[in-house]
């Protein structure tokens, strides 16, 4: 027996176990609420007491196999994780026994026409018990996720603590670092050379004005032309 034992606890089946309880559960509850707004579709109250009697089985094996996984891990944790680890294991207790009356509640309601005016009251427990198996599946992802129970990380660390969150690790004042990237300058152009802008300037090309004054006129003044007189001498 401790041999059969110790294979299921190095199968970690709990966590397969408890997704089954999870959905099983959930969606049995919900289909029930469906049935009840289209009575005539017997078809959907059949297939959520289906549920309801799965999910019970599966929330027992829930309790059964968190139970071994437990005695292999506790030894393992710190306070805290073992804190929250106790209220897990408490949880999974009650909603096995509270699903196990819920089931038989449902083949109650199912195969007696007495029982189904206690419909509505099942359906407003049931709902209530989803939501308590809701807050021990959040702990038990917390045990995983914030202290790696039952993980390699567990084992290599012997004490595990709550990792800090990313927000945790900068204080509210302090300065963040800041980053600055070098651009690129253009070199300064040689002495030498002439700029286009001095190179276009009005100054350096000549008006046509200028250009016409410089120039010879085309038709000489009436004073500087050769009279006939002195030619002829």
């Amino acid at each position: 027996m401790d041999k059969a034992l110790d294979i299921l606890q190095r199968m970690q089946i709990h966590p397969v176990v408890d997704h089954f309880t999870v959905s099983l559960l959930i969606v049995g509850v919900l289909v029930d609420l469906v049935g009840s707004l289209a009575p005539t579709r017997t078809w959907i109250r059949s297939m959520a007491l289906t549920l309801m009697i799965l999910g019970a089985i599966a929330a027992g094996g829930s309790y059964l196999t968190g139970d071994l996984e437990a005695d292999r891990i506790w030894k393992a944790l710190g306070p805290d994780a073992k804190s929250i680890l106790h209220r897990h294991a408490q949880i999974g207790e009650y909603m096995a026994i509270a699903f196990g009356i819920l089931a038989l509640w449902r083949i109650f309601i199912a195969g007696f026409t007495f029982m189904e005016g206690s419909r509505p009251i099942y359906l407003i427990i049931a709902i209530v018990a989803c939501l308590v198996l809701g807050y021990g599946a959040h702990l038990g992802g917390d045990l995983v996720y914030n202290y790696g129970a039952g993980t390699a990380l567990m084992a290599a660390e012997g004490n595990p603590t709550p990792w800090p969150s990313p927000s945790t690790l900068i204080s509210p004042g302090a300065v963040l670092p800041t980053v600055t990237v070098p651009t690129a300058t253009p070199s300064a152009a040689p002495s030498t050379a002439a700029s286009p802008a001095a190179a276009a300037s009005p100054a350096t090309v000549a008006s046509p004005v200028a250009a016409a004054s410089h120039g010879a006129s085309p038709a000489s003044s009436p004073s500087a032309a050769a009279s006939p007189g002195t030619a002829n001498m």
